[in-house]
């Protein structure tokens, strides 16, 4: 058994005792009751179950779930699908996956939509050239497995969060 302690989508947990071979995963969605986060195929290799960690310098990258222990995830910031919203409020990301279908089964959606924030969030600090969008999207998603194939849906929806405010992501 390990105590850990962590924020998640702003809230603190812990000191709680989860066994040592408990997955980050199972913690969120049995433990917490957090299921967007979703099991996909359990290796780490679609993604479907990838969330936000915040790191202290003020990045943020994803991470695997279903094959990492909530041990490794003492002492750190992490957001779920749960927590992208503000008041009930969805983000602009979110609202493009609608209006594109963006979801078909809806599985790798919240890993999708993770990767998507991180990516937004990043080129808002470090814009990127126009020339350089779709390359930059499809880089951002490489790896992210759809069983359904929304991948264009997908790319769409970013980019046009994107282009809809050029002036904060891409130079």
């Amino acid at each position: 058994m390990t105590t850990v302690r962590m924020r998640i989508n702003g809230r603190a947990y812990g000191p709680v005792k989860v066994r040592d071979e408990l997955t980050m995963n199972d913690f969120l969605r049995e433990r917490l009751g957090l299921t967007g986060t979703k099991f996909g195929c359990g290796a780490g290799q679609c993604l479907s179950c990838a969330v936000i960690i915040d790191d202290p310098d003020g990045t943020s990258h994803t991470s695997p779930t279903c094959i990492v222990p909530a041990a490794s995830f003492n002492g750190k910031s992490i957001r779920t699908v749960e927590g992208l919203a503000t008041n009930g409020e969805l983000t602009a990301l979110q609202r493009s996956f609608i209006d594109h279908f963006a979801f078909q089964c809806g599985y790798c959606t919240a890993g999708f939509l993770n990767e998507g924030q991180v990516l937004l969030e990043r080129l808002a600090k470090t814009p990127v050239a126009r020339a350089d969008l779709e390359k930059t999207i499809a880089d951002a998603f490489d790896g992210h497995l759809c069983r359904c194939t929304g991948y264009i849906k997908y790319h769409e929806a970013v980019r046009d969060v994107i282009l809809a405010n050029p002036g904060r992501y891409l130079t």
